[in-house]
């Protein structure tokens, strides 16, 4: 089974060395009264303020904040939200489900003028789970089947339906079982971990047989079950891992030909965030139903949607999505604001540009420390994989809970994702010297612990 992502940065001797560092009574204060869990709680530290790229410490340290939850596309505190949010609070900031508003039709048709052709209907809601799990309901109401096909190591939320189609350990093990029946999963998608042979690295050619297998595996799989209602994906997996040439165009076509439904899930990685408004793109395939959320609520309220073609339109004698905020005003503000900021401000194009940067700046880094196995990604979502010298392949987990430690106490935040790859994902908003700021720290950082 994979690794826990993150399960060491919450605990340890390093997280202990933090806290005698860093004392604070907020976070004595949050441990005492949330329930703990991995990855959550205890937190690292206080926040006392946040804007743009920056989280401000309660000890009064600036953070480049290049985790962000994958929600934070327009940064904290866009002015643009905060005037949108404020107005449309003092004019409606609620309507009950049974009635709709002129900002909600307007989000709906303004997110789905902007989705992947075809996709022409939708539903509001408050978190990626539920829409996820929304989307289940509707892959099994339109084929009349219920078992799903999903990857090992993805992650798709917490409720019992996205966990169970989701393929990380720490949300799947443990006291919470048995999960839904039904969920079948297959290898994860990826290059460099391949795990039929291929094992390219970043400054290896990357061709459509690297993900070939798998692709067979996939068709096998829909073929010889026959009854399978979706197939749920991430088309790029926010470790980061992207898929090799060619192998969602032949997904694509095992589920047209199986009548399976296929679910994209771009919560972390729509939006802009690869460079691109929406990560299917860049594979030249669109799903049947897309789930998006996180930076759709512009860095300051809960927004998520699920996206499908007219023919899901069977839910009108059903409650597949029956949430007290489907139409929130104050949500769709957010939403619909969050889109023109993204358009108007041309942060997909400035995406693509640093992105670039980034992905350069990494693999600059990798030729200079023999640690770093593989540098990846797409937009301003770059990884960077950390394995052991000895072999060059063995994930090295503390190797890059040292990094991270090293680069918080600089001034930069990022994801440890999978246990072992570094991820840089900052707000798409980001400039040339912030960038340039951000990879000095990651240097200054592998200089200190290697």
């Amino acid at each position: 089974m994979p690794a826990q992502s993150e399960s060491d940065t919450n605990s340890g001797t390093r997280r202990d060395d933090w806290n005698r560092g860093h004392p604070d009574t907020l976070v004595e204060r949050d441990a005492a009264v949330y329930l703990h869990q991995a990855v959550s709680t205890p937190v690292l530290t206080g926040i006392v303020g946040a804007e743009g790229v920056h989280l401000v410490g309660s000890d009064g340290t600036r953070y480049l904040d290049f985790h962000g939850n994958s929600a934070h596309q327009l940064g904290y505190g866009h002015p643009r939200i905060i005037a949108a949010l404020t107005e449309q609070l003092q004019a409606l900031p609620f309507v009950p489900r049974r009635f709709t508003s002129a900002v909600s039709v307007e989000f709906a048709e303004k997110l789905l003028s902007v989705a992947p052709a075809g996709l022409d209907r939708m539903l509001m809601t408050t978190g990626g789970s539920d829409a996820v799990e929304v989307a289940l309901k509707l892959a099994r109401a339109k084929t009349g089947r219920f078992k799903t096909v999903s990857f090992w190591e993805a992650f798709h939320g917490a409720g019992f339906g996205a966990a169970s189609v989701g393929g990380e350990q720490l949300f799947r093990t443990g006291p919470i079982g048995p999960l839904l029946t039904g969920t079948e999963h297959v290898p994860p998608i990826g290059c460099y971990r391949d795990r039929f042979g291929a094992g390219h690295r970043f400054d290896q050619p990357h061709t459509e047989s690297c993900g070939r297998t798998l692709a067979e595996l996939i068709d096998y799989t829909l073929r010889v079950q026959g009854d399978v209602a979706a197939l749920v994906a991430e088309p790029m997996r926010a470790v980061p891992e992207m898929a090799a040439p060619g192998f969602w165009r032949a997904v694509r076509r095992s589920c047209d030909d199986t009548g399976t439904v296929l679910v994209f899930d771009e919560i972390p990685t729509g939006l802009g965030r690869t460079g691109r408004l929406w990560s299917s793109s860049h594979e030249g395939t669109v799903p049947d139903i897309l789930v998006v959320g996180k930076g759709l609520g512009g860095g300051a309220m809960p927004v998520a949607a699920v996206l499908a073609t007219d023919e899901f339109d069977v839910g009108a004698d059903w409650a597949f999505g029956h949430y007290t905020h489907e139409k929130n005003p104050l949500m769709a503000r957010a939403g619909l604001t969050t889109l023109q900021v993204i358009e108007e401000e041309g942060l997909v194009e400035n995406s693509a540009r640093l992105g670039a940067v980034a992905l350069s700046r990494g693999r600059e880094l990798a030729s200079r420390y023999d640690s770093i196995g593989d540098v990846r990604g797409r937009g301003l979502m770059i990884g960077l994989e950390l394995v052991s010298r000895d072999d060059g392949r063995t994930p090295d987990n503390d190797l890059a809970e040292a990094v991270l430690y090293a680069a918080l106490r600089r001034g930069l935040s990022f994801k440890t994702t999978m246990g072992n790859v570094l991820t840089l994902s900052p707000a798409l908003v980001i400039t040339d010297e912030q960038l340039d700021e951000a990879f000095g720290i990651l240097e200054d950082a592998f200089a200190e612990v290697s």
